[in-house]
């Protein structure tokens, strides 16, 4: 299987048409971001309140929401193109305004913030730029929104999005918490400046 390149991918904001594969996307990558002693029961309960067709019809229906979707590339034209829309391989979600989480109104140092609610690639697409591109598409939207600042939370056993995150500018600023299956997981509240920096001399 030939995995997209990042040149190859396409950044868009997502549409209406999107909800229903939005959706499937949530609950395929979902599962990824969990600690490991996430059990599925409690995978399973989430994804069901919370990325269902309905949920992500009114998430593009609000206006405090932004979210961009990563397309993998359209395949070559044969006799047997079914003529379908291009694949989601990922997506992000914005959500402007004050910070609901009270331990992540603390933490964010700036307003108006911006929270970088949803950040999810499919596991093929890891290593291939698709998770770069969909952040750097972010971050711009943010800035484009007039936010000052993006934060995020994360599970302080995901390594690997930590360093994702870190790689793209977000620091660690604070602590929350997050229940899944009526388990209270701690987070990282990490937040990246969005305010313009002098470029390096040299």
């Amino acid at each position: 299987m030939t995995q997209s390149t990042a040149s190859a991918v396409r950044i868009r904001p997502a549409t209406s048409t999107d909800a229903a594969a939005l959706s499937s996307l949530a609950a395929a990558t979902f599962p990824l971001a969990c600690p490991p002693h996430t059990t599925p029961e409690a995978i399973a309960d989430f994804i069901a309140k919370n990325f269902g067709v309905d949920h992500f019809e009114a998430y593009l229906a609000d206006p405090d929401r932004i979210l961009l979707v990563a397309e993998a590339p359209a395949p070559a034209a044969d006799a047997d193109d079914d003529g379908g829309a291009p694949r989601l391989l990922g997506y992000t979600m914005l959500v402007g305004g004050e910070p609901g989480d009270p331990d992540a109104a603390r933490a964010v140092t700036a307003r108006p913030a911006i929270e970088v609610s949803k950040v999810y690639a499919l596991a093929e697409s890891h290593g291939t730029g698709t998770g770069a591109a969909l952040m750097r598409a972010s971050l711009d939207a943010a800035r484009a929104a007039g936010a000052a600042t993006a934060w995020l939370g994360v599970n302080e056993e995901n390594a690997r999005a930590i360093a994702f995150y870190e790689r793209h500018g977000f620091v660690k600023v604070g602590d929350k918490h997050f229940v899944v299956g009526g388990r209270v997981e701690d987070d990282w509240v990490m937040e990246h400046s969005l305010a313009a920096v002098p470029s390096p001399v040299g």
